[in-house]
């Protein structure tokens, strides 16, 4: 990591605690992220509006991300989806939670950006990334997930689900595919290329 990056990672107090102590079911990223926001609107130590729940996808749910956990040497690991917790901070650099990286959590943007996702120009145009950026507010008031997207033609779980009660609001039970939907008029919060979602969150000094 760069010294200025490693200095503003020293510099920042953490708005969660280390992944041992999170929340945290594999494969159930969106939840993870939710549980996340949760503890920080517990906690009240930063505003929770500069917290957004980012959704990374594309039209054909395929998304290469690299330094995963789940990765194989160094490739990336091909996603339908994942789910990060982005915290637009007060300084000059802004950090990234991902309970399924590598890479130092929280980690900072541009390191996260190099690392993680390094640029869409290597990829074939069906792979490139989408995001959309879910203010942690709106995200913990509007998310909901029954879960079935967990599970096969005969109700048998892929992935076992986390041991609390599925997420769900007044209004609905399950609207995941709205927010991994990569269609600006589906859903919550602003889509943008992965390049616009770079530029305005990089390095603002």
């Amino acid at each position: 990591m760069d010294p200025p990056l490693a200095a503003a990672l020293d510099a920042y107090l953490p708005a969660v605690p280390a992944p041992p102590a999170c929340v945290y079911t594999s494969c159930y990223c969106e939840e993870n992220v939710w549980k996340l926001c949760e503890y920080i609107r517990s906690q009240n130590q930063y505003p929770l509006e500069e917290f957004y729940a980012i959704f990374i996808s594309n039209d054909r749910r395929m998304v290469p991300l690299w330094k995963q956990n789940s990765r194989c040497g160094n490739q990336p690991v091909i996603w339908d989806y994942h789910v990060i917790l982005l915290h637009v901070s007060n300084g000059n650099q802004n950090f990234i939670y991902d309970l399924d990286t590598v890479l130092p959590f929280p980690c900072p943007f541009d390191t996260y950006v190099e690392e993680a996702f390094k640029s869409d120009d290597i990829l074939e145009p069906g792979f490139r990334r989408k995001v959309r950026a879910v203010r942690a507010d709106l995200y913990l008031k509007t998310f909901a997930s029954d879960r079935s997207h967990m599970k096969d033609a005969s109700g048998n779980w892929l992935k076992l689900p986390p041991p609390y009660p599925c997420i769900e609001t007044a209004d609905f039970k399950m609207n995941l595919d709205d927010f991994i939907s990569m269609n600006p008029d589906v859903g919550s919060g602003t889509v943008l290329p992965l390049s616009e979602f770079v530029q305005r969150f990089g390095n603002q000094s």
